[in-house]
């Protein structure tokens, strides 16, 4: 008896699973809910008759691989993915016996209007239609009908898991629903999908939920706060608030920064047989202590000191260093490097990336997919992509480009391992060669993701570093160049701190060999602050603190920007006054929310939902009882925000105020709701246009990007996307950015 209730264990489609024994392939089957007719079984690599599914008593270890069909036969089947893209390609590979439609993304989500969480019920959802979905989902149903099977086919993720969930839900209790997922859509991993289909994911569903419910929480308990407290249109989030956070604490670090002067010395040196092969060698020791000139009293203080002290080689080192490459993309590293290389943002590279991914037409081949899933932390390649690009860099470049064995990356702990690297799906699709089919970006992004991806799997550059120390008295001058011995990787990528080193080579030197001087090279110099942050290197702080996922970088980045509490200067980000304000305002009220290391760990939390550590609800909890209490208190302590002017209302002579809104700032009367009066706040530069007496006011247009206007608008329609100056004024009319 106790036999029977432990059960045999055997794998189903290379998973383990537990049965009671005496179980049969047919009770497998309809365990399963997998109708037989549909299906191939094999048992031990060996096709088992469908009239022995009955009879044939699984074992211990057996290896069961139920095989759906693929094309053929006169029944039709429904697949549902997220884009007319994605359905276009897929409906190529499989043909005509499959309707494939797009849901156009997420079709049922929380409404709009409400929270849409009962707090009370275990943080119980409701869900809605989306609006405009209707339609569709209607047509979604009645294509259902009559159809054999449905395949849903959204992306291979915790957002593709939830669309796939609501649309089960929604479309009823067909008989024989489908999640498949592939990570390239190409013949052979499509195909290969629908051999072994699968359920959905319950506990990818439950770690979205959980988010977009904690993401709802928040933002419709923060928003309404800071819209009594500021100004409306304004929100906050868990993940775009640290943010912003981050973009201006970095702002304060660069204003409370205090430049501090510093001076180097080099030498211009010459062997004395070459006097025309100069070389630089620069101060390091004094006395054998680091070198520290604070000042120029102090550079003509040493100079003065090693006035005619004869220059002597007195050591030379020579090293070869190996430059490993580097591994192939993830999400964040993709967004950083495009950003650094392209000068394209966050969102328009995940633009470009879904485009490769869900496929274009090229040429004989019609619509493929060019690329790996794009939403990814993982560093893994299958064994079949090493080998193809393995075989590729051998006949390309050559043996010695080819390591004996292939480059492994690890991938950091909550990366999700089912995920592959971003990589192209064949390597023998060359950017040049599908060039003619590709917009000049598509192209662009595409090189980028190919080359790091055949670089990964390349040889090792290898340099020869020599560094020569020249004594001077009771100086130590130090002189060093780099130069390439195999280029290895290289040859195809360069990262951008190879691309900036520049060789400088130093002419033959011996020990002992005395140096011709030349003139001392004294120059000053003064600390800098750290960097404002640029898109690139905001997206790698936020995945080095743990902040965000793959699949939130670029919304986050576009959310802050178009909220106005963070702008883009010359490439780089800079907070805005409200984004100061909102940032001082939360973390004096929610410093837990905006605490980095606390939304760190509830992205852990988080994973461990969808890895099955964790519970959702229970999650939800822990997080709201102190959020729930602390919200009660701000609402008390917080004062309304309100920047008093010297400027008097026209209308009833009371003060007016700054107050923020969707479009910005503006001032209001400090006598609202009885007197309404309200006007644009102006830069305090002429209108360029001849004799309009106006002033130009910083306005938005509909897309979210900045202009500047004239304050008689409409009587005067100047808009120009810079704010003039004396040096440069805008022609009439000009276009706005």
């Amino acid at each position: 008896m106790k036999e029977t209730l432990v059960g045999l264990e055997i794998k189903v489609n290379g998973e383990r699973r537990r049965i009671p024994r005496g179980t049969s392939v047919a009770s497998l089957l309809t365990e399963l809910k997998i109708n037989p007719r549909r299906v191939v079984v094999e048992v031990n690599e060996t096709i088992l008759p469908r009239e022995c599914y009955a009879e044939r008593a699984l074992k211990e270890r057996d290896v069961v691989e139920i095989i759906h069909f693929v094309g053929g036969g006169a029944t039709k089947s429904l697949v549902i993915v997220e884009s007319p893209a994605k359905s276009k390609t897929i409906h190529q590979i499989l043909g005509d016996r499959y309707v494939v439609l797009p849901s156009m993304g997420h079709v049922i989500d929380l409404p709009t209007s409400a929270m849409g969480v009962d707090v009370e019920k275990n943080f119980e959802p409701t869900y809605v239609v989306i609006k405009g979905k209707k339609k569709l989902l209607n047509n979604l149903k009645k294509e259902a009908k009559g159809m054999d099977a449905i395949y849903l086919a959204p992306d291979p993720d915790r957002e593709g898991e939830a669309i796939s969930w609501h649309l089960k839900n929604y479309l009823g209790n067909h008989q024989n629903i489908h999640r498949v997922v592939f990570h390239e859509i190409t013949h052979e991993a499509v195909l290969e999908a629908f051999k072994h289909p699968t359920d959905i994911d319950l506990k990818k569903v439950n770690a979205q939920q959980a988010r977009r419910i904690l993401d709802r929480i928040v933002g419709y308990s923060l928003s309404p706060l800071l819209w009594k407290k500021v100004g409306k249109g304004l929100s906050a989030g868990r993940v775009q608030s640290v943010a912003v956070r981050l973009v201006v604490d970095r702002e304060k670090e660069i204003q409370g920064f205090t430049p501090k002067e510093y001076w180097e010395l080099e030498a211009n040196l010459s062997p004395q047989k070459e006097p025309k092969k100069h070389f630089l060698a620069k101060l390091e020791k004094l006395d054998g202590e680091k070198a520290e000139l604070g000042n120029k009293e102090a550079v003509e203080a040493v100079t003065k000191k090693l006035e005619g002290s004869p220059f002597i080689v007195q050591e030379i080192r020579k090293s070869e260093k190996k430059k490993s490459p580097p591994a192939p993309f993830t999400t964040s590293k993709l967004q950083q490097d495009a950003f650094n290389k392209l000068h394209f943002s966050a969102a328009k590279t995940m633009r470009l990336a879904q485009q490769l991914y869900e496929g274009l037409e090229v040429g004989k081949e019609g619509p493929v997919g060019l690329i790996t899933y794009m939403r990814t932390d993982s560093v893994r390649v299958s064994d079949t992509a090493i080998s193809q690009v393995r075989e590729f860099i051998g006949k390309k470049f050559g043996k010695e480009y080819l390591p004996k064995t292939p480059h492994r990356y690890v991938s950091k702990k909550t990366a999700q391992e089912a995920h592959e690297a971003i990589r192209p799906t064949s390597v023998f699709r060359e950017p040049d060669g599908i060039k003619p089919y590709l917009t000049q970006d598509q192209y662009k992004l595409y090189r980028l993701i190919y080359c790091r991806f055949v670089a990964s799997q390349m040889e090792k550059a290898n340099f020869l570093v020599v560094s020569v120390d020249i004594a001077c008295g009771v100086a130590l001058f130090r002189a060093s160049h780099q130069s390439c011995l195999f280029p290895g990787f290289l040859s195809v990528y360069a990262t951008e701190e190879e691309e900036e080193v520049k060789e400088r080579l130093l002419p033959e030197l011996l020990v002992g060999q005395p140096l011709t001087f030349h003139e001392f090279l004294p120059s000053q110099h003064f600390t800098k602050p750290p960097p404002r942050y640029t898109e690139g290197s905001l997206v790698k702080a936020l995945e080095e603190l743990g902040i965000g996922r793959p699949s939130t970088y670029a919304p986050t980045l576009q959310t802050i920007i178009q909220r106005d509490y963070v702008r883009r200067e010359k490439g780089s980000l800079v907070p805005t006054e409200l984004g100061n304000l909102v940032t001082k305002l939360l973390i004096e009220n929610f410093p837990k929310i905006l605490d980095i290391q606390f939304t760190a760990t509830m992205e852990e939390e988080l994973d461990g939902i969808e890895e099955g550590r964790s519970e959702w609800v229970e999650v939800l909890k822990e997080f709201y009882g102190p959020f729930a209490e602390r919200l009660s208190e701000a609402k008390v302590v917080i004062k309304r925000e309100v920047v008093e002017t010297e400027e008097k209302c026209e209308k009833c002579g009371r003060p007016m105020v700054i107050k923020w809104g969707r479009s910005g700032k503006f001032l209001s009367c400090s006598g609202f709701p009885e007197c309404k009066n309200a006007r644009s706040i102006t830069t305090g530069v002429a209108c360029p246009s001849p004799g309009c007496g106006g002033e130009l006011v910083a306005r938005r247009s509909k897309k979210g990007r900045f202009f500047y206007g004239c304050s008689r608008y409409p009587q005067c329609t100047f808009t120009s996307s810079q704010l003039p100056t004396s040096k440069e004024k805008p022609k009439e009319g000009e276009e706005v950015a």
